[in-house]
């Protein structure tokens, strides 16, 4: 274990040890800020983050924010490790299936073969896939062991209580003890206690149903059919031996109100499936549901807020934790820059402007997914619609965009359909992919031509930016590429040397240049 030197005053504490605040950490300590991790639950371990209930599918953001970071490979072996010791998911219902599922709308499948790739021009083959599953018990060992290497304090059973702000630092009271930091984070979650004290406006659309995942053995493991099940009253989805999620449509009335019992699961089961189903044991269970809430602003003044803690929704589509780790890689060398004082004086307020509309869309997304559940003929109509579509190439590959995330994009003011898009993973002429140029999480002027005046010219950045003169396998019609620590492009030229785009763009994500004689 680290010997940590306690900081009277932390450049970062974060509230919140999961996977958005572990990430961040690490974000953070990329630029040598010190940073504190208060996180109340005591071990890292619960049955939840194992599987089957702790599968999370990986988007293609994700995964390319964590093979940028070199942690997809950890990750990898991880899971690898897992595998050899046995602690692998049970085959989903899925499985059995002879087309390879590739995700899913309200439980209605899309496939891989469907999928029309040519259509996504600016992704090049790369390491990290469209989508990946992993359990969260996996994912925050991986990331908990590399912010201990790093240098990240964690400290367990801390749970924020309040804190005060003032215009230069935050004071936050945590189990009775108290940290200063000079910003604060919340990323505690969808009953975030940093967003409640701070009083945070949380907007949003109320509950339609309770969610329940369930494990439990039945008199009767045959009684059910394997699969998902649309039904009178909601959907349940069954895989033997005893592992089953359901949603009844009762305006989420149960969620959180009582103690989950072994009588309460199978009279609900009774009424959703219609089948006098007899459980005899009751393993484990947990209830949610498909209350849509995003915060307003995911800034007041020192404090921000990041993951659930900024947005809550169903867990329909598995999008909650790859909205968080987006959030996470948009927010660390922003506020890093920030901190260090060479970012432009606006470049914090760009986190709420990129990160909400994804949000809120997300939000929406799933809200649609829950207008095809409710239990109504109407919506059994509209479902056999979506279904139709879903099964063309085009209805796929527009779903596969939305759910795998390849279609993001920050809205930065360009024209050019790559900026604000993820950075595809060039290969240089050396055989060097520009997905592992960015673990420092620098910025990268990539110069196709390798132009003399812009190599002068990204010189005057050289602290924040590493120029990177060679020419690619596939440079996709460009010439220069100007890319963010965090992966997504800032600027693109079909031009030869287009100096005066680049240096705007240069002044715009990363502050002043500095003279010839280093200083700013």
């Amino acid at each position: 274990m680290h010997k940590h030197h306690h900081p009277d005053i932390y450049d970062v504490v974060i509230a919140g040890g999961g996977p958005v605040g572990l990430f961040l950490a690490c974000e953070l300590r990329l630029f040598d800020l010190s940073v504190l991790v208060l996180e109340q639950a005591e071990a890292p371990h619960s049955p939840l983050k194992r599987l089957p209930f702790g599968m999370r599918g990986l988007s293609a953001p994700t995964l390319e924010a964590l093979y940028r970071r070199g942690l997809l490979d950890d990750l990898i072996a991880a899971q690898r490790a897992n595998d050899a010791a046995g602690k692998t998911a049970t085959p989903a219902h899925w499985m059995q299936q002879p087309r390879r599922p590739a995700g899913h709308f309200a439980g209605i499948q899309f496939y891989h073969d469907d999928v029309d790739t040519s259509k996504w021009p600016y992704r090049l083959p790369s390491p990290a896939d469209t989508s990946m599953a992993v359990s969260l018990e996996t994912l925050e060992t991986v990331l908990a062991r590399r912010a201990n290497a790093m240098g990240v304090e964690i400290r367990r059973s801390f749970s924020v209580d309040e804190f005060h702000a003032s215009d230069k630092d935050v004071t936050v009271h945590a189990s009775a003890e108290t940290f200063r930091g000079r910003w604060l984070v919340g990323c505690d979650g969808g009953r975030s206690a940093v967003r409640k004290a701070g009083a945070f406006d949380f907007v949003g659309t109320s509950a339609e149903f309770t969610g329940y995942s369930v494990e439990v053995e039945m008199a009767d493991p045959e009684a059910l059919s394997p699969g998902r099940h649309y039904t009178a009253t909601g959907m349940y989805t069954y895989a033997r031996p005893g592992t089953i999620a359901m949603i009844e449509f009762d305006g989420g009335a149960f969620h959180r109100i009582q103690p989950i019992t072994l009588e309460h699961v199978q009279a609900v089961l009774r009424r959703v499936c219609g089948t006098e189903i007899t459980l005899t044991s009751l393993q484990l269970a947990t209830t949610w549901t498909d209350r849509a809430y995003q915060a307003a602003a995911y800034r007041k003044g020192r404090v921000l807020l990041a993951g659930d803690a900024a947005h809550i929704h169903s867990p329909l589509g598995g999008q909650g934790l790859n909205l968080g780790l987006g959030d996470a890689m948009n927010l660390g060398w922003k506020l890093a820059a920030t901190i260090r004082g060479d970012a432009p004086a606006d470049l914090l307020d760009t986190y709420q402007m990129e990160r909400h509309p994804v949000g809120a869309d997300v939000l929406d997304w799933s809200r649609a997914q829950v207008a095809i559940m409710r239990p109504t003929q109407s919506t059994r109509a509209l479902e056999a619609i979506i279904r139709d579509l879903i099964e063309t190439r085009d209805g796929a590959t527009y779903f596969a965009e939305r759910v795998w995330g390849v279609s993001l994009q920050y809205d930065l003011g360009s024209a050019h359909p790559l900026v604000g898009r993820s950075v595809p993973d060039f290969e240089l002429i050396d055989g060097t992919k520009v997905g592992g140029l960015l673990r420092e999480a620098k910025g990268l002027f990539l110069d196709f031509d390798a132009a003399a005046s812009l190599r002068t010219l990204t010189n005057r950045w050289r602290e924040r930016v590493v120029y990177v003169a060679s020419d690619v396998r596939d440079r996709l019609g460009l010439r220069a590429v100007l890319v963010r620590p965090d992966g997504f492009v800032a600027w693109a030229s079909e031009a030869a040397a287009d100096d005066e785009g680049a240096s705007q763009a240069l002044s715009r994500w990363f502050g002043e240049p500095m003279d010839a004689d280093g200083s700013t």
